[in-house]
């Protein structure tokens, strides 16, 4: 797999990737996978269109490169390693043989209920082995899986339901979280009175209590998987056929259902998985995300399987028992991979060492971080007393939209720098573009971020709405893609994501990003996380207001402190970045994968409320109200 151990093969094949992508890419792809019918090309694009394609003209399944070509010599390997919510309940170990038998049951089921290739079928499940299953059972028969988080509301759910217009939907009587059970059988029945297009749904067991059954809909899934055959033939895919569409939220609110096809998203994911986490035969894998999201997808599931990995699933939260959960879960199961967010590094960080200390970590290897930049703080904590400044740290910058991991430190090639996302990946050429539409070139600069030529696994194009696509990702910038994310470059030329480009505020004709500004706060020692958005100022054209967590929410003294965090702003980037407004808050409105909405945060403070979209997705809307009602 093109191993990139040492910074020498690293610049050697970053050089072949960018001078000939096509070479490189066909190198990788012949090397690594099983196909049914090689590809008559490699590579066709126009970012104008937009229309990309990889490997066009080849044939294969992923699932049998995911399962099926492990099963001679690894057989008997643990896929995947499920650790339950409750940690007095026994974990449960599913070998490739296991995950292969499981996964063609549940694929046979999916055709007696009328599933054909490309059909839509949406997924609702808690994170349990169905979760991972039903998504392999779909791609095994070329079916179109579209996984909602089992958190989001069931007005989300109906609208992404809809949107793709599933056919069959999947879920489970309920699930755990924590010290909470969630009813999401009742969350389903709630949606599905807005979903007509909605055949079926099969229904698993996960904490067995009395549910509402619709007769002639509704089926338990396990009696089904029971009665049925173990065999099931892998479909013929084409290399872009769709293999998934994963919902991510817009700037407007309305979600975009972005597409993945097959053939350049497995290569592309295997290839990131195998490098960036620097995975070896005996190692055990652990990303904590959830499958509803593209962490899940590509680095739970699909990056994993495919180099034949161990990879752990976690049902549980990072907080329950109590906040010494990860770290039993890594002694417990000897994980050598570590992947998580800034979100929780620091939430767990404010807990103090206690809960880390009892625990043996030793068996780490490299740590990794995704979701957002990680602050300087966060990245020392998670060094000094995680990794103890052993284990290399991978502070990821990707999308949904990207598919897998875009620019990030490769373990034994180049380091990890606080704060910087450092180095692009293989084959990702990126770019820093001025308002003009104008590459900035050279080092220690600062712009938005493009890039500038097509990557195996990019989204090919949103559902329904091609349009949508191409205005959003392609209209800026002639024959780029637009990330959306301002990013500086330094004097080594490594990459810092200073945050969305519609948080990087004009501050009186000064272009301050807010990440760099919310990395200086969450230096102070009573700070535990903040958000920066800018308001409508009659002078200044836009101002600056600070949303901030403390840490202790009795400290009373908030006229000394906001002197102290813009004297710490003021140290760190300049007096005209200090903050005009500085509001104390017991928590920051986020998503379910941790994400500040700071499109909520803007609109509060810009005295505009009247529509703040949806917001029973978010992780803790209450958060909202108490916010509004002590707005500045």
């Amino acid at each position: 797999m093109y191993n990139l151990k040492d910074l020498k093969s690293y610049t050697k094949s970053y050089k072949k990737s960018v001078e000939n992508p096509e070479a490189f890419w066909d190198a990788i792809a012949k090397a690594n996978f099983v196909w049914k019918r090689p590809w008559s090309r490699v590579l066709e694009w126009d970012f104008s269109l937009p229309k990309i394609s990889w490997f066009e003209g080849a044939q294969l399944n992923i699932t049998e490169n995911c399962i099926d070509r492990h099963l001679e010599q690894n057989g008997n390997k643990t896929a995947i390693l499920f650790e339950p919510n409750n940690p007095n309940e026994s974990s449960e170990a599913i070998t490739y043989t296991d995950l292969h038998k499981r996964v063609n049951q549940f694929a046979n089921v999916l055709k007696s209920k009328g599933i054909q290739k490309g059909d839509r079928v949406c997924v609702y499940l808690p994170m349990i082995p169905e979760l991972a299953i039903a998504v392999l059972a779909c791609a095994r028969i070329g079916a179109i899986h579209s996984v909602v988080f089992a958190g989001f509301s069931a007005n989300a759910l109906a609208s992404r339901i809809n949107d793709c217009d599933c056919k069959l939907l999947i879920t489970s009587d309920g699930g755990y979280r924590g010290a909470k059970t969630i009813d999401l059988k009742s969350i389903v029945d709630t949606a599905l009175l807005d979903c007509a297009g909605i055949e079926a749904v099969l229904v698993a067991k996960r904490i067995h209590t009395d549910i509402s059954m619709v007769s002639g809909r509704d089926f338990w899934l396990q009696p089904l998987l029971e009665s049925a055959s173990a065999i099931c033939e892998a479909t013929v895919m084409d290399a872009e056929d769709p293999l998934f569409i994963l919902y991510t939220s817009g700037s407007t609110g309305q979600p975009k259902g972005m597409v993945h096809t097959t053939a350049g998203y497995m290569v592309y994911s295997a290839y990131t998985f195998k490098n960036i986490f620097q995975y070896e035969p005996e190692d055990i894998y652990w990303c904590t995300a959830d499958i509803g999201w593209i962490t899940g997808h590509s680095y739970i599931v699909y990056g994993p399987l495919l180099n034949g990995a161990t990879t752990l699933m976690f049902e549980g939260v990072p907080s329950y028992p109590d906040y010494g959960r990860f770290w039993s879960i890594v002694e417990k199961h000897k994980v050598s991979q570590f992947y998580t967010a800034p979100t929780a590094i620091r939430a767990l960080a404010k807990q103090g060492l206690d809960l880390v200390s009892p625990y043996d970590l030793s068996s780490l290897k490299v740590l990794g971080t995704v979701g957002e930049p990680i602050n300087e703080e966060a990245w020392h904590w998670y060094n000094d007393h995680i990794g103890k400044r052993k284990c290399p740290i991978v502070d990821t910058w990707w999308q949904t939209e990207t598919g897998g991991i875009m620019i990030s430190p490769i373990p034994k090639s180049f380091d990890g720098k606080p704060t910087f996302a450092t180095l692009p990946f293989v084959g990702i050429q990126p770019a820093l573009m001025d308002e003009k539409g104008e590459e900035i070139e050279g080092n220690s600069v600062e712009g938005r971020l493009c890039i500038k030529f097509p990557w195996p696994s990019m989204a090919r194009t949103i559902w329904g709405n091609h349009q949508r696509y191409k205005e959003t990702y392609f209209s800026a910038y002639d024959q780029s893609y637009f990330t959306g994310d301002g990013a500086l470059r330094d004097e080594n030329g490594h990459y810092r994501i200073t945050g969305r480009v519609d948080d990087v505020i004009i501050v009186s004709g000064h272009n301050l990003g807010t990440a760099p500004i919310e990395d200086a706060i969450n230096e102070h020692p009573k700070v535990a996380e903040s958000a920066i958005v800018g308001y409508p100022h009659d002078i200044k054209g836009s101002a600056l207001y600070g949303y901030i967590t403390l840490k202790n929410s009795d400290d009373t003294n908030a006229a000394a402190l906001k002197v102290e965090i813009n004297q710490l702003i003021s140290k760190h980037i300049g007096p005209i970045a200090k903050l005009d407004k500085i509001q104390f808050t017991s928590g920051l409105p986020k998503t379910r994968s941790g994400k500040i909405m700071r499109r909520i945060l803007r609109k509060i403070a810009s005295k505009d409320t009247s529509n703040l979209g949806d917001i029973s997705t978010l992780l803790n809307p209450e958060v909202v109200e108490t916010i509004m009602k002590n707005s500045l």
